[in-house]
């Protein structure tokens, strides 16, 4: 098993949609290379209901065989768990099952490992840089000021940890011609990557959607990290 470059895309903010910003560009990805995307919000894991997938993973000699969809491999605590069971863990049992994950997924050799961050800057973080070799970082933000302040936060820490920033993505923007002060992001060096309008397509996430928007984005991805 080989992964060529590990990505992780998130935000300290919730809500900003990162899950969806994942698949989608897994999904962009995937047209000309080998996927995986591990779900690492063990709190509110959102893959497994993005991609319509509630099958439980197999079991292979300890080995935990990702999910297909798509072409995607997929491995999200949401398919291990109950429907309605909620993961109710502290600190040490978070990063436990975040290890486990990590480790125990039995992975095909994999262009790309996109990896849906949690919310926050916490405990989940420090294990999964701890455990995985994190070739770049993608920040999500929306216009809201308190995404764009968390998202200072999440910058700080990724700088503390020597993370590559590849770049950040603009959500759910309701307007292209209301003004962006991205005086913060040019200052830190970090690359606009693109700008998602409002759409309800990928607001609710539809898996065979095709947008243009992450096509675009998947082939920056392609060029800045060959």
């Amino acid at each position: 098993m080989a992964i060529k470059k590990i990505i992780a895309i998130g935000s300290a903010k919730g809500g900003v949609g990162k899950s969806s910003m994942t698949a989608s560009l897994a999904i962009s990805l995937s047209k000309n290379n080998k996927v995986g995307i591990l779900d690492a919000d063990i709190y509110g894991p959102n893959q497994h209901l993005l991609f319509n997938t509630d099958t439980k993973p197999k079991f292979e000699n300890k080995s935990i065989i990702p999910i297909s969809k798509q072409g995607i491999q997929i491995i999200s605590i949401g398919n291990i768990l109950n429907s309605e069971e909620a993961a109710i863990w502290r600190g040490p049992m978070l990063s436990g099952a975040i290890k486990k994950l990590i480790h125990s997924t039995k992975w095909d050799d994999l262009d790309y490992l996109l990896i849906d961050m949690p919310p926050g800057t916490g405990d989940a973080y420090l294990t999964i840089f701890n455990e995985l070799n994190v070739d770049h970082f993608i920040l999500v933000t929306t216009e809201n000021r308190l995404a764009i302040s968390d998202l200072k936060k999440t910058i700080t820490m990724l700088n503390k940890l020597n993370i590559n920033i590849l770049g950040y993505i603009r959500n759910n923007i309701l307007n292209m011609q209301d003004k962006f002060d991205d005086t913060f992001f040019k200052s830190n060096d970090i690359t606009h990557l693109g700008t998602f309008l409002f759409d309800k397509k990928i607001y609710n996430f539809d898996c065979e959607y095709n947008s243009d928007v992450s096509n675009e984005i998947s082939k920056m991805i392609y060029i800045k990290t060959k």
